[in-house]
């Protein structure tokens, strides 16, 4: 189990780090958390290639785990903030958990292929989850939460859509492009990991 506890501890930091900053925003569109939550994947990628499957589901129960305790903790008992709270939790462990899944499947492929692909199918489920459930126009939408299914450009660009949609676009976007730039981090690390397993 200390073989693991770097990843459940990087997984739990993630995790607060995103909860903490999701509350900021870069732009009208995106959050600080956008930016630190993606790396989620990346250490249940590391995990998954280094310890194998059973571990990088340790390291996602541990991390939901904790996400849990810090949306309870700052929810309280307001409906919307629960809400958010049960789509942020459902969005995680479902996403990572089929991350695990397809990153299996594909782990004797080339290097790439396994992180690539596992990252992209997880983070495409986790922003779909996520504002699905706690933001659709099938839901209503809180002013007091700071988001709303107001009408606005998408993107600033765009048709009108409703706010959530250009906030899911945007979230989309940076795990995109964040799953492309975690290659080079996750090659690095994995065969630090893996060389010093052998050494030891």
């Amino acid at each position: 189990m200390t073989r693991f506890l770097p990843g459940i501890l990087a997984m739990a930091a993630i995790v607060v780090a995103s909860n903490i900053l999701v509350q900021f925003t870069v732009a009208t569109w995106l959050t600080w958390g956008a930016f630190t939550y993606p790396l989620a994947f990346l250490v249940t990628d590391v995990m998954n290639r280094v310890h194998g499957p059973a571990a990088a589901r340790r390291v996602v129960l541990a991390g939901f785990v904790t996400g849990v305790a810090c949306s309870l903790i700052a929810a309280g008992l307001d409906a919307t903030t629960l809400r958010i709270a049960l789509a942020s939790g459902t969005a995680f462990l479902v996403a990572q958990l089929v991350d695990v899944a397809v990153f299996d499947r594909l782990r004797n492929g080339q290097w790439w292929r396994a992180p690539l692909a596992s990252t992209l199918i997880g983070s495409a489920l986790d922003t779909a989850l996520f504002f699905g459930i706690a933001f659709s126009a099938l839901l209503p939408a809180d002013i007091n939460t700071g988001w709303s299914n107001e009408a606005v450009p998408l993107l600033g660009q765009g048709p009108q859509s409703p706010l959530w949609v250009s906030l899911a676009l945007a979230d989309w976007l940076v795990k995109l492009g964040l799953a492309i730039l975690a290659l080079v981090p996750f090659r690095i690390i994995v065969r630090k990991l893996l060389r010093s397993g052998t050494e030891s």
